[in-house]
C-alpha cells in the first residue's frame, strides 16, 4: 500500500523480470476513533480503558499515516445542525470551485509532463510553488516540533496548504492556509494517542 501511495506506480519483482504498472489513485479511509467508539465525544464519555485508545490507534503503522494527506475527525451531528434549514453552500457551488481549482493547477503545470494537481508535486516543485513567509514558517516549524512530523508530512502540509489557497483564489499561501492544512494532521495530535491534545 505505502509504495502506489507515494510514487503512483506498482511494481512486481520475478526472477527474472521486473513490471511497473501505473497506480494513481485516491485513498478514503475511516474508522472509529476507538473500540467503543466515544473517544473525543462531545456528549458521552469513552468506556475504553487506560491504554487501549492507544493500542487501538497503533494498529495504524505510522507510515501509512504519514502518506495520508487529511486526517479529518468527524463528530456526531447534534439535532439543531440536522433541523437547521438555513441555506448552505450546494454542491453545485462547490463543485465549480473545484473545477476552477484544477483548471489553476493544470496551467501551473502545463510545462511538466505527468503532474497535473499539487498532489503530484515533486521536492523541485513543492520549493517553487510553496514558499511561505517568515510567520507561515515559524507556524509550520512549531508544529513540526510539537507533533513529531516527519519530512513527508512537512511536504505534504505545503501540498494540502497550496491547495487551500488555490480553492480560495490566493495567488501565495497565507498564514490562514498553513494553519488549516496542520489542522488535517489530526492523527499526529497526542491527544489521538489518549493524551492531552496540543492545539497549534
Amino acid at each position: 500500500m505505502r509504495q502506489p501511495l507515494e510514487d503512483r506506480q506498482v511494481t512486481i519483482s520475478r526472477a527474472k523480470f521486473t513490471v511497473d504498472y501505473p497506480a494513481g489513485f485516491m485513498l478514503i479511509a475511516a474508522m472509529n476513533p476507538c473500540p467503543c467508539g466515544y473517544y473525543n465525544h462531545p456528549e458521552k464519555d469513552c468506556m475504553c480503558g487506560p491504554g487501549v485508545v492507544h493500542k487501538y490507534l497503533n494498529r495504524i503503522s505510522g507510515p501509512l499515516l504519514d502518506r495520508i494527506d487529511l486526517h479529518v475527525e468527524v463528530t456526531p451531528v447534534s439535532f439543531d445542525e440536522l433541523a437547521n434549514h438555513q441555506p448552505k453552500e450546494g454542491s453545485k457551488e462547490i463543485r465549480a470551485r473545484v473545477v476552477q481549482t484544477r483548471l489553476r493547477q493544470e496551467k501551473r503545470f502545463s510545462f511538466r509532463d505527468g503532474i497535473h494537481c499539487n498532489a503530484q508535486m515533486e521536492s523541485s516543485d513543492i520549493r517553487s510553488f510553496c514558499q511561505i513567509n517568515e510567520t507561515g514558517s515559524n507556524i509550520l516549524k512549531t508544529a513540526m516540533d510539537r507533533l513529531g512530523l516527519s519530512a513527508r508530512a512537512y511536504d505534504r502540509i505545503l501540498k494540502v496548504a497550496r491547495t487551500i489557497a488555490d480553492l480560495e483564489g490566493a495567488e501565495h499561501i497565507e498564514t490562514q492556509h498553513l494553519a488549516e492544512a496542520i489542522n488535517f494532521r489530526s492523527l499526529d495530535r497526542e491527544g489521538w494517542a489518549g493524551k492531552n491534545k496540543n492545539n497549534i
